[in-house]
């Protein structure tokens, strides 16, 4: 709505420019890159100075009269909504059933869709029908080889959901990163009776729900930097940075010193921090 870039897009694609800008804004959150595709796609693309009720709007630049625009093609749209559909249900058996899926099987799925999208645009008439749907398969494609090569980047914590388990306080990485997809980093496994110091971890994550598990009988430091989502430390949503006691009658268990000093920065997404 800034630059018009939205509309602009609209007009050359025929997906509605509400699309559009739901897409800039999640790019925006994902690492910031939509702000620099928009500024970017704001100088390079061309103004339109004609008026619709203008005499430039019904001749081109030699005076020749332009040809009856054609109605848009539904097509685009009826791919877009199916594709958020199958997407949605995907999801929905994930988190209800027993299906596991990464997120090369999401982008494969919806891949699918642009594909029979694309199909059912070569049979029918409209305005730019292909056009929009070409560029979001384009899209989709590049996002599903980095997905499907996202194991062999950074020990496989780029894309997906990832689990982490460490069972003793050498396995405790400095730093977990994460790109897209919910983590969780399940501290409950490690053994604290030979720990006499602070283990302290730092976990970024820039899109997607991140829950972090502790021991019941370990006192926890945590500082929590989120920017979209709700904050759970402890059961307690309104909660604050400080640290938290255990329970228990280990020996370690409310001596006041940390056994875990976890610093946590997320983007977008729910955050908890639970005892296990």
């Amino acid at each position: 709505m800034i630059g018009g870039v939205a509309g602009g897009l609209a007009e050359y694609s025929g997906i509605d420019p509400l699309l559009w800008r739901v897409g800039f804004v999640a790019l925006a959150f994902a690492g910031g890159s939509g702000i620099l595709v928009y500024l970017l796609l704001w100088l390079l693309m061309p103004a339109d100075g004609r008026g619709a009720g203008s005499p430039a709007a019904a001749h081109d630049r030699l005076g020749r009269r332009r040809r009856p625009v054609e109605p848009r093609s539904p097509v685009p749209r009826i791919t877009i909504a199916g594709l958020l559909i199958v997407v949605g249900v995907l999801v929905l058996l994930t988190r209800v059933g027993a299906l596991s899926l990464g997120a090369h099987s999401y982008l494969g799925a919806a891949l699918l869709v642009v594909g029979l999208g694309l199909v059912a645009a070569a049979f029918t008439g409209g305005r730019r029908a292909r056009g929009g749907l070409i560029a979001l398969g384009v899209v989709l494609t590049l996002a599903a080889t980095a997905s499907s090569a996202a194991p062999h980047w950074r020990g496989g914590q780029g894309v997906g959901d990832r689990t982490f388990r460490p069972v003793t306080a050498a396995d405790v990485r400095p730093v977990y990163s994460g790109a897209v997809g919910d983590m969780t980093v399940d501290l409950t496994g490690v053994d604290l009776t030979a720990v006499h110091q602070p283990i302290p971890t730092r976990i970024d994550h820039r899109l997607g729900d991140l829950s972090v598990r502790v021991p019941q009988s370990a006192d926890v430091r945590v500082s929590v930097d989120n920017g979209v989502g709700n904050v759970d430390l402890f059961g307690g949503e309104s909660a604050t940075n400080g640290i938290y006691p255990g329970t228990g009658s280990a020996s370690w268990t409310g001596d006041g010193r940390a056994e875990f000093v976890i610093t946590i920065s997320s983007d977008l997404g729910d955050v908890e921090v639970s005892r296990g």
